[in-house]
């Protein structure tokens, strides 16, 4: 095929569905199209057959999900119901390393299938991975932000409650996966109104700031500046003034020097030095 027509195939929009009741002649039929050799995709298709995994090469499956976004892109979102089971069949593996590559890749991947397929086919499954080893959550984690703006606002909401479960992990010492949602979590101050972050967003950040790595507490800093700076050009000042009163009594006037040092840093990034002291003195 020429590049023309794989690009057309690329960005047709039509969604097509696949039947859980089809027959094997059916089910075989659903998977076939006409962008590739169809013994090139069967060929692939057939190598995450769980038991080919056990017999040939155990990490046959791990190759097949990493080259997953390529077959999707190569195909497009109109043939999407050709890797549907094999996708679905991947993200159940048993070894959570092809859980992990999945992870690293699903927001590439609800890129190529658009919106419609991305809520109906890949949200279950990143929901899936949210409540995996930390192993594979890091993969979400890392492009929270990247995934969550393709969705719908009221879908992308009911996040909002599962934030706070990435501050706990399976190994407490994993400070690298706090430094990581620190840093998704400036992102994601674009995608949510005042009010979210300041119910939501914000105790997770003074959480993260107390933090006892240095390196979680710094990055931790700038979240709270630019939270500051998001609730200040926001049209409700209430929240900004909620915000810089509760650093104030938590952080300027605690009885221990490491929460007014916290207080100082904060202050030093973005110069917010002097719109704290203006509602220190007023």
């Amino acid at each position: 095929q020429s590049m023309d027509s794989t690009l057309h195939y690329i960005h047709n929009d039509s969604d097509l569905s696949t039947n859980s009741s089809f027959s094997p002649e059916e089910e075989r039929k659903s998977k076939v199209q006409d962008v590739v050799p169809q013994a090139l995709l069967d060929q692939y298709l057939s190598m995450t057959d769980p038991s080919r995994a056990q017999t040939v090469d155990t990490e046959i499956a791990k190759h097949c999900a990493y080259s997953l976004p390529g077959v999707a892109l190569t195909l497009g979102r109109q043939n999407w119901h050709c890797l549907k089971d094999t996708y679905e069949t991947l993200a159940s593996d048993m070894q959570w390393k092809v859980r992990r590559t999945l992870a690293f890749s699903i927001h590439e991947l609800a890129v190529i299938l658009g919106d419609q397929l991305t809520a109906g086919d890949l949200v279950p499954v990143f929901n899936g991975f949210l409540k995996d080893l930390d192993e594979v959550r890091i993969g979400v984690l890392k492009h929270l932000h990247d995934f969550l703006k393709l969705l719908h606002v009221d879908k992308r909401r009911e996040y909002l409650y599962q934030l706070q479960e990435f501050l706990v992990t399976d190994n407490s010492r994993n400070w690298r996966f706090r430094a990581e949602l620190a840093e998704q979590l400036i992102l994601l101050l674009d995608l949510y109104s005042a009010r979210d972050i300041y119910d939501y967003l914000r105790p997770i950040a003074f959480s993260l700031c107390a933090d006892k790595v240095s390196s979680v507490r710094w990055i931790s800093y700038k979240l709270v500046s630019e939270m500051v700076k998001k609730l200040y050009m926001a049209s409700t000042p209430t929240f900004v003034v909620d915000l810089m009163n509760e650093l104030v009594e938590k952080f300027c006037r605690c009885h221990k020097w490491s929460g007014r040092q916290t207080f100082v840093f904060i202050c030093q990034v973005k110069c917010l030095f002097i719109y704290i002291l203006l509602f220190c003195f007023v």
